[in-house]
């Protein structure tokens, strides 16, 4: 198949699992339910044809994935997540995890993640302010 694909497995919440991209695709991992998420989201659909977005709420995303994640972004897993969230302060603050402990904090707390992480072509941006999306272009 040349447009690759997502591979989900209906569990009671899917599970994105691996990836492989079209070239022209971009994947958005976001909350649908904040502002920015909706912002990046427009942004993407703006940038190219082919979007595949990922709602964290309805879809989890692999540990196996969040690791590709944080390779692409190049940046410690802790940069991912919003300090000032109370959960961030009850579960994560003060603990000295190691990459499988990130990887299980990423998996069961994606609502921590600041903001939409998009991808392309196997870079990736965390996208703090919705245009970030263009330095993927």
């Amino acid at each position: 198949m040349n447009y690759g694909e997502i591979l989900l497995y209906y569990l009671p919440t899917p599970i994105v699992t691996a990836m492989q991209f079209h070239p022209n695709e971009l994947m958005i991992i976001y909350d649908s339910a904040t502002n920015s998420g909706k912002q990046t989201k427009a942004y993407a659909y703006s940038v190219s044809n082919h979007v595949n977005d990922v709602d964290y709420n309805r879809t989890r995303v692999s540990k196996l994935m969040w690791k590709e994640i944080i390779n692409m972004l190049n940046i410690p897993p802790k940069r991912l997540l919003n300090k000032a969230d109370p959960k961030y302060q009850e579960k994560v603050r003060g603990h000295a995890y190691t990459m499988e402990g990130w990887l299980n904090v990423l998996y069961n707390n994606p609502d921590l993640i600041r903001a939409p992480i998009v991808i392309r072509n196997k870079k990736a941006v965390l996208c703090e302010k919705p245009s970030d999306i263009f330095k993927l272009a």
